[in-house]
């Protein structure tokens, strides 16, 4: 029994999408980082850094096993299923290394050039500029990996192509667009237009309540 801990987030959504992708039935509970439900201790005994999303995988026999970190969690689903990851060589490493650059780059700079815009309780023009300019920085290195590539890692669909899904999918949050990025937002659409990434979308989104 596969169980996931999400909500409405870029880091959320990328793994309901993997479970779609991959076809494994799960369970989906909403956790509302509005409402500060991440950092309650029923959570925390969960995610200890009180973050989402986190996966819960119990068998029929035995402790359940939990795990924490979206990119941890991709891994983990594709080497369960076999699929989304190559098995070795040139090809494995390349969707390694597309996940280390954006748990490394793209993820922090759109994340705290969204905060710093948004939630600063001053202006902090230092911080927003810095923080912009990396996001779009990362995003030029992002287009030029897909200018001679479908996919982010090579000529398949994997975990990476996910993983960066997540926060183009809420670019909107520090004010990033397509723009001056061409071949991003060819590999967007693709995506996007995935029967499996739209019902993982719609999953997510369902669980932010309705005011």
């Amino acid at each position: 029994m596969l169980d996931v801990y999400a909500f409405a987030t870029p880091n959320s959504v990328k793994v309901p999408i993997a479970l779609e992708e991959l076809g494994l039935p799960y369970t989906l509970h909403g956790v509302n980082v509005r409402k500060g439900e991440q950092k309650t201790p029923e959570f925390l005994r969960l995610n200890p850094n009180g973050k989402v999303p986190v996966l819960v995988d119990t068998p029929e026999s035995g402790d359940p096993f939990v795990l924490t970190e979206s990119a941890a969690i991709l891994v983990y689903l594709a080497e369960k299923t076999g699929r989304l990851l190559p098995a070795s060589g040139e090809e494995r490493a390349r969707v390694f290394e597309q996940l280390f650059f954006h748990a490394s780059g793209l993820s922090p700079a759109f994340g705290q050039s969204g905060f710093f815009q948004r939630f600063a309780a001053e202006p902090q023009p230092l911080a927003i500029e810095r923080f912009a300019a990396e996001a779009t920085r990362t995003l030029g290195v992002l287009d030029g990996v897909l200018a001679d590539r479908p996919f982010v890692a090579g000529a398949d669909f994997t975990i990476a192509d996910i993983a960066h899904f997540g926060w183009l999918w809420r670019r909107g949050f520090p004010n990033i667009t397509f723009s001056d990025a061409t071949h991003v937002a060819r590999w967007y659409e693709t995506v996007e237009a995935r029967p499996a990434v739209q019902r993982g979308i719609a999953r997510v989104e369902a669980l932010v309540p309705q005011d």
